[in-house]
């Protein structure tokens, strides 16, 4: 037959119908080639393979409705058996019982429309900023659902990746409100799971638009080609408890989702909501949050589009998280210190080049605790571990510990499952994602880091006690303690601290707030009325001695520049003060402090030191003079004090601690002390 023959001229006029069977001959000297495509099933089954099944199914729809804008999610599980009388077809009514629900309440875009039938490639990955980008998210459903369907605006949808449900490659079906109502009305049954739920009833039907989004993924009764997963309640309880073991931080580094509700309808109608997540802005300033928002959002239209910026925008606010879990009747509630910052073009090429490449965006959080969960001055650390979120809480396990006394989130390149962050292995060393990740780490998190300390110890200064949650001491357990830190996370650690320790982050006893250079630091546990006593005088001195926790003492050590030394309070720095200052103090302190002085042995260095205690009470300077007259004498079983009577003002007190007399003794007998200062014993 040629090329240009119409198939209409091959049958008599008038025919019902014509069938015509057309092969093609290939090209000249073989066959028909090429790849192909593996059936949708089978792609799927590989996406759930990857893609495991656990609460991360619900963090994916979470993820989605957070890229809609939308601000809250509500589940639902449902044990309503629908009709089976009108349906699409007798197959359909298997899928009219028991199904997960999920609603939130921003409608479906055009794009949204399209990206779930693209299913291989995200359309989120146009958009960086949209969260869950792999596309591979929502097909997680799949676990526990044959054939979801979604309501959202004027359209109802279903998928049907089976292709048996709607003819032969057709893998899904949408009704339109407006256009086939009388279709929608005469399946009355097939479409009455829609209403009656999260706010859409039979009026939404007839109005022809819902002003949300409502899933719903009717769960897997027998094993399919696609899946051998059964579902029931206990399963998908299971999921609700899963989601409720990290529910507390889910919500943290979410912009526009801010509740998200897990609830039950048994057969019989009846509802109740199980739990529920919520988070409220900061009570003392309502705007803090969503002028902070807008900024970082200007911050990154600004990066998307170009435009240079030597620095990163960082943004501070405080959030609280409550749950309320009905089952337990508990109700928590948590205080967030959050800094989101976003790099600018231009601090990092090798940054940007990938961010152009990856469709990524250098944008990163980090959450401080604040509601201290024992008071005891362990600051906000306690009883915390740090995980690793990329916008949402990575999953629980090794794999997400950080070893940080706060959370981070990033927009990190994820491994294909998404379950953890990528990394450059000996394998995949040149792995675009996993030195993506590395860079963010060196370049943006340090700055964030930076900024979120300072800004917590700005509202200690300020709002004092009544409204800020963090005591001024509790400041340092946001410090990272570099023995805790997980080597991957490591690299944070020189930019943070090379700009930090700089700061005014340390605070002195006398309760000011002082650079690391300016204070003299106590690790003295020494009898407790001695180091008080040492510690008054000198702060009376005007010196400023601060106490700080092991891990910032460690800091200190490990990370002040080598310029800059570390003072510590030190036998030999209080003879420096006394020696310049004096003592002017009663008796008792003299000889706390003198018992202080002494303890280094350092017997040469107590020249001039007016702390010598006398038998008639009152003290003289520790002098170098070898002149008879100058003598102070201590007495011995062999020479008593009553063999020199009028001389009290030349013995030594005879009521000292004998561990003091002991230390004088070693003195007098240090043959420089002979030499410089005349006690005979």
């Amino acid at each position: 037959m040629d090329d240009s023959v119409q198939i209409g001229t091959l049958v008599p006029a008038g025919s019902p119908e014509v069938s015509v069977t057309l092969e093609g001959r290939g090209l000249k000297g073989g066959g028909r080639f090429g790849q192909t495509t593996p059936p949708l099933v089978e792609f799927l089954k590989d996406i759930l393979r990857r893609y495991p099944e656990g609460g991360q199914i619900l963090k994916e729809l979470i993820q989605n409705a957070e890229d809609a804008g939308a601000t809250e999610v509500k589940f639902m599980y449902d044990e309503t058996e629908y009709g089976v009388e009108s349906l699409w077809s007798p197959d359909m009514a298997q899928h009219q019982g028991t199904a997960l629900y999920v609603y939130n309440d921003a409608v479906f875009t055009v794009e949204d429309w399209n990206g779930i039938q693209e299913i291989a490639r995200s359309r989120k990955r146009e958009d960086p900023l949209k969260v869950g980008r792999f596309g591979i998210g929502f097909n997680s459903v799949y676990h526990v659902t044959d054939v979801p369907s979604i309501f959202s605006g004027d359209q109802i949808a279903m998928l049907d990746p089976h292709q048996t449900l709607f003819g032969v490659h057709e893998s899904g079906q949408c009704w339109n409100l407006k256009t086939d109502i009388k279709e929608i009305t005469e399946l009355a049954d097939q479409f009455a799971p829609y209403t009656g739920m999260f706010g859409s009833s039979e009026k939404t039907i007839k109005d022809g638009s819902f002003p949300g989004t409502l899933f719903r993924f009717p769960l897997r009764l027998k094993p399919s080609q696609l899946s051998g997963n059964i579902y029931n309640k206990e399963k998908v309880l299971e999921l609700f408890e899963s989601f409720k073991a990290d529910a507390d931080t889910v919500l943290l580094f979410l912009k526009s989702v801010q509740k998200i509700s897990l609830h039950v309808r048994e057969s019989d109608g009846t509802e109740r909501m199980l739990f529920q997540v919520t988070a409220t802005e900061n009570t003392d300033d309502k705007l803090e949050r969503p002028n902070a928002l807008k900024t970082l959002g200007q911050a990154t239209d600004s990066y998307s589009n170009g435009v240079p910026s030597s620095t990163i925008t960082c943004v501070t606010y405080q959030v609280n998280i409550e749950t309320q879990d009905e089952t337990a009747k508990e109700t928590q509630r948590m205080t967030w210190l959050v800094c989101n910052g976003v790099g600018g073009r231009g601090m990092c090429s090798e940054l940007d080049s990938l961010a152009d490449d990856l469709k990524f965006m250098p944008t990163i959080g980090i959450a401080l605790p604040l509601t201290v969960i024992n008071k005891e001055d362990k600051g906000a650390a306690s009883g915390f571990s740090g995980r690793a979120f990329c916008f949402l809480p990575l999953p629980p396990g090794e794999e997400s510990e950080t070893g940080l006394p706060v959370h981070v989130s990033g927009f990190f390149g994820l491994t294909d499952n998404r379950r953890s962050i990528k990394w450059r292995e000996v394998d995949q060393w040149r792995d675009p994602a996993a030195l993506w990740n590395e860079l963010l780490i060196i370049t943006v998190i340090p700055r964030a880091y930076f900024m979120l300390i300072t800004e917590a110890i700005k509202r200690v200064q300020t709002k004092k006690d009544q409204d800020f949650p963090l005591s001024p001491t509790g400041t340092y357990g946001a410090w990272p303690d570099p023995k805790q830190v997980k080597s991957r996370w490591k690299p944070i650690l020189q930019p943070l601290f090379h700009d930090l320790l700089q700061q005014q982050v340390i605070y002195s006893l006398s309760e000011s707030w002082i650079r690391v250079d300016q204070a003299v630091f106590s690790e003295l546990d020494t009898d407790k009325d001695i180091s008080e006593t040492v510690i008054n005088y000198l702060q009376s001195s005007g010196t400023q001695v601060a106490k700080v926790p092991a891990a910032v003492d460690f800091v200190l050590a490990a990370y002040m520049i080598e310029s800059t030394e570390v003072k510590k309070v030190t036998p030999s720095l209080l003879r420096q003060v006394i020696r310049k200052y004096k003592h002017k103090g009663p008796s008792q302190e003299k000889l706390l402090l003198l018992e202080f002085v002494l303890s280094d042995a350092n017997y040469s260095d107590l020249i001039g030191l007016e702390l010598l205690p006398l038998q008639d009470e009152t003290f003289t300077t520790f002098s170098s003079s070898v002149c008879e007259k100058d003598a102070i004498y201590i007495a011995s079983e062999e020479y008593p004090r009553s063999l020199y009577p009028g001389l009290e003002g030349r013995f030594i007190l005879e009521s000292i601690k004998p561990s003091v007399m002991d230390s004088l003794k070693k003195t007098a007998k240090s043959r420089v002390q002979q030499y410089l200062w005349g006690c005979s014993g």
